[in-house]
């Protein structure tokens, strides 16, 4: 099935989702203590030209809730718990929606952080690098509980960094626009105030530097760490501190990678690159036997969005560490960078910044209810076929940019029919 016919097909069905309830029920379950979650704040959240709180009730006694639909447009449930949002996407024509919540805390035991990926190149004009930095944290406590505080994730930025674009991803849900904030106890501490939820919370920054052909960088994980990677051009040079951990991978033709491993809380890892130089968009480097890496490792299927930002699925572009049985295949495309920030950026279009302010979360990024699952999933898939296929130059910038404004089309088609 060719491109546009999946992108018509899409728009086919979107076109088609025209039913709507009257009403949504559900039950709010804390997953905690395994009970229903009694007297918790719930909001039909209406998505048509920003973030508009529709109907509004609390949960009783029994966990359960009923609100008004009072028109057929895309919808949210939004339910706070002990501060943290939860959300739940409302297709057109839902009656029923459940969500799970967590009880909260300022610091919860078993959060770890899997890795600390960075990619790095200098600009187009030599006197600028440019990073894209990405976190993952997995939140495995027993029993499960969200961490939530006025700096649930804080971490360090090299000095002079400008801060281009940021995101962050919650287990289960969609990358949503997120500003890294300031914190005044040392400089270039900044925190997202974004809940840490049960399972894998991710998050991508991209920041630009000054720069004069060297740089120190420090990165220190505020976590315990599995992974710390750094991945940049080869025309680059690395010089490692004295009796640094960072290790090198020697499988990539056009790029060079080094991995530390088990790395401890607050625990700095200099390092020093000089020279110039990008990446490649094409991380799709041909094995010995003529096969893409890519395609080796081409993704199978997921529950989880099909896209950059949320695949975690093995990929090529960086080879397989010495002795290791490649531990960087989950971070593939985050490595790649980038599509996370495009996402969160057609989130910011269908979902403008509450009027209020709302630290615990903004609203996840609503291509869900756009007209059912089935669409959904073309949706996402489609979005992240063609990136791919733009970084790895199977497609031009003018073949990129019609296929892209026909996606745009049928996320304001949903928008026009809220």
């Amino acid at each position: 099935m060719t491109r546009t016919l999946r992108i018509a097909l899409a728009l086919a069905a979107l076109t088609a989702a025209t039913a709507h309830a009257s009403s949504i029920t559900g039950t709010v379950t804390n997953k905690t203590n395994n009970r229903t979650a009694a007297g918790d704040d719930v909001v039909l959240i209406r998505l048509a030209q920003g973030m508009q709180e529709s109907t509004r009730t609390t949960t009783d006694s029994h966990g359960h809730y009923s609100l008004d639909v009072p028109d057929a447009g895309v919808h949210l449930v939004r339910v706070t718990h002990e501060k943290a949002n939860y959300f739940t996407p409302v297709p057109p024509g839902t009656d029923t929606a459940d969500v799970t919540v967590y009880d909260a805390a300022a610091h919860v035991t078993g959060i770890t952080g899997e890795a600390d990926v960075m990619r790095i190149e200098s600009d187009g004009s030599g006197t600028g690098l440019r990073v894209v930095e990405n976190f993952f944290v997995k939140n495995d406590s027993t029993p499960p509980r969200t961490q939530f505080s006025a700096s649930p994730f804080d971490f360090y930025l090299p000095a002079g960094a400008i801060v281009e674009g940021s995101a962050a991803l919650g287990p289960g849900s969609m990358p949503v626009k997120a500003a890294p904030v300031p914190l005044s106890d040392a400089p270039n501490h900044y925190a997202f105030i974004f809940p840490i939820r049960p399972g894998e919370t991710r998050f991508q920054i991209t920041y630009r530097l000054a720069y004069s052909g060297s740089f120190q960088f420090a990165p220190r994980p505020m976590l315990a760490t599995d992974t710390v990677a750094i991945m940049l051009p080869k025309s680059m040079t690395v010089t490692l501190a004295p009796n640094s951990i960072f290790s090198p991978v020697n499988d990539e033709v056009n790029a060079q990678t080094f991995v530390a491993r088990s790395v401890a809380a607050g625990n700095p890892l200099p390092f020093t690159i000089s020279g110039s130089g990008q990446l490649p968009r094409d991380s799709q480097n041909a094995d010995s036997n003529g096969t893409s890496q890519s395609d080796a490792n081409a993704p199978a299927g997921d529950a989880a969005p099909g896209t950059a930002a949320t695949d975690t699925r093995p990929g090529g572009g960086l080879g397989t560490p010495i002795d290791t049985p490649d531990p960087l295949s989950k971070y593939k495309y985050w490595i790649i960078g980038g599509l996370l920030l495009l996402m969160a950026g057609i989130a910011g279009f269908l979902v403008s910044k509450p009027s209020a302010p709302a630290p615990a979360d903004t609203a996840p990024m609503p291509i869900a209810p756009l007209s059912g699952r089935g669409t959904l999933d073309a949706l996402k898939e489609e979005l992240f076929t063609l990136e791919t296929d733009r970084l790895s130059g199977k497609m031009d910038e003018a073949e990129y940019a019609e296929h892209k404004a026909a996606l745009e089309t049928i996320l304001k088609r949903a928008l026009k029919r809220g």
